[in-house]
């Protein structure tokens, strides 16, 4: 007890933080799942077979391969980040990135980095942006588009 009375701690030890809820993981990187498998090749024939039939201009291709890029850089920055436990992307930018065409840089990203490739709720969201991505590459590069902006 201190003089005035009150309790006080006698031996006070530091501990060091433990954080929760890590998982153990092997050194090898995540497993791909099929979707992520099969992702990129199908859109590369979605995109090619679209290209064919309603003539896509080169420009989109560069803008798949430049978002996808730059969507990469982002997840490995995030990944740093998180490593240094200092401030992160946010998952929404993220998120849009893959939505304006950068998802197949993401799903490598996923895959090579090891990152946002276990976390369910992110790759729930990620993968409506990709359909909603892959749904309206091949609305606005259809006649449907003259429906769509009219």
């Amino acid at each position: 007890m201190s003089p005035d009375g009150k309790k006080r701690a006698k031996r006070v030890e530091v501990v060091n933080e433990v954080r929760r809820n890590v998982r153990a993981r092997k050194d090898n990187p995540a497993q791909w799942g099929t979707a992520s498998y099969f992702a990129i090749p199908a859109f590369f024939v979605v995109f090619a077979l679209t290209a064919l039939i309603w003539k896509v201009p080169n420009w989109v291709a560069g803008l798949y391969l430049g978002a996808s890029l730059v969507c990469f850089v982002f997840y490995a920055m995030d990944k740093s980040a998180a490593t240094a436990e200092s401030w992160r992307i946010s998952e929404d930018t993220l998120l849009a990135l893959g939505l304006v065409g950068g998802w197949p840089g993401a799903i490598v990203a996923q895959q090579v980095l090891r990152h946002k490739s276990n976390k369910a709720s992110f790759r729930a969201k990620f993968w409506a942006t990709v359909v909603a991505n892959v749904l309206g590459f091949v609305a606005l590069s259809s006649p449907l588009r003259a429906v769509l902006w009219t």
